[in-house]
């Protein structure tokens, strides 16, 4: 997955927090738009545009944006420092057998995991379908038996004016999955999963679908907790932009092609294959650099 794009009617305050609090590093700001992310891998991008409404929570739109880290001492420097800077944002946390996560909503209402992955080899799979659960996981003893010296020194130290400062001696993280929240299951799974390729990994009846590629146990999620019955979008802030980065152009182009045959509206302008979900969320399709 690439950088998720958010629209964001305070750019400063989303800057603030997830600079400052999520410890990201402002890659480049330029105008209306803020990149922010890890040693040099771009994780979300901050588009400001006040003149929209904020988002109702009960449509269709994110969910959640996902971020994997490297390693448990680098999740855990990010949860001390939140805890820190922003404790009123933390949401939860569980144990989901493949994964150990941390939930937070970000100033404007987005929801932000914060997450790491349990070794490969430990995930189990049952005809395909891999088991993921929730299991309670206290976050003070996550931080006891993880937070190192040195990030206690970093977070106590960093100068979140400096853009390398907060995260340069952690390790890196990319954008895991992106979950969405979506009127139906069924039509998300036609279309993620028979129109444009996605495999599916788990489900929740008729709550919630995992889907990803490569074998990874998801790279994307659809639920309808807080959404049932939402149909497309209207303008709002939130959710800009999904962005999905396939490994090469001839991938994309078996993609452009499989759409096109299923009746999907594509715009292709060369280097990006740009179209909408059913609840008029965005998606971008590109190859890797």
């Amino acid at each position: 997955m690439g950088a998720v794009t958010l629209l964001v009617g305070d750019l400063d305050l989303m800057t603030r927090y997830y600079r400052d609090a999520v410890m990201l590093t402002v890659l480049r700001a330029e105008g209306n738009e803020v990149v922010m992310g890890r040693h040099g891998t771009p994780l979300l991008v901050l588009r400001h545009d006040p003149s929209l409404p904020p988002g109702s929570p009960r449509s269709a739109g994110l969910f959640h944006t996902a971020i994997l880290f490297e390693d448990q001492a680098a999740l855990a420097a990010v949860l001390a420092s939140v805890a820190v800077r922003a404790p009123g944002t933390y949401a939860g946390a569980g144990d989901h057998d493949v994964s150990e996560a941390f939930y937070f909503t970000d100033p404007e209402g987005n929801g932000v995991e914060l997450y790491v992955d349990r070794p490969r080899e430990t995930w189990e799979w049952t005809n395909g379908q891999v088991k993921m659960g929730t299991k309670w996981l206290d976050p003070n003893r996550f931080l006891a038996e993880h937070l190192t010296d040195a990030a206690r020194e970093i977070i106590a130290t960093a100068d979140p004016t400096i853009p390398t400062t907060p995260a340069s001696g952690l390790a890196g993280a990319v954008v895991g999955h992106v979950h969405l929240q979506v009127g139906d299951v069924a039509t998300a799974r036609e279309f993620y999963v028979r129109k444009l390729g996605f495999e599916e990994t788990t489900s929740l009846g008729n709550q919630a679908l995992f889907v990803s590629a490569g074998g990874y146990h998801h790279h994307m999620a659809m639920n309808t907790w807080n959404s049932a019955g939402a149909g497309p979008r209207v303008p709002a802030l939130g959710l800009g932009t999904v962005d999905i980065v396939l490994p090469s152009t001839e991938q994309v182009a078996a993609v452009s092609g499989r759409l096109a045959a299923n009746g999907v509206q594509l715009r292709h302008d060369g280097a990006v294959l740009r179209l909408n979900d059913p609840w008029n969320n965005l998606i971008e399709i590109r190859a890797a650099a």
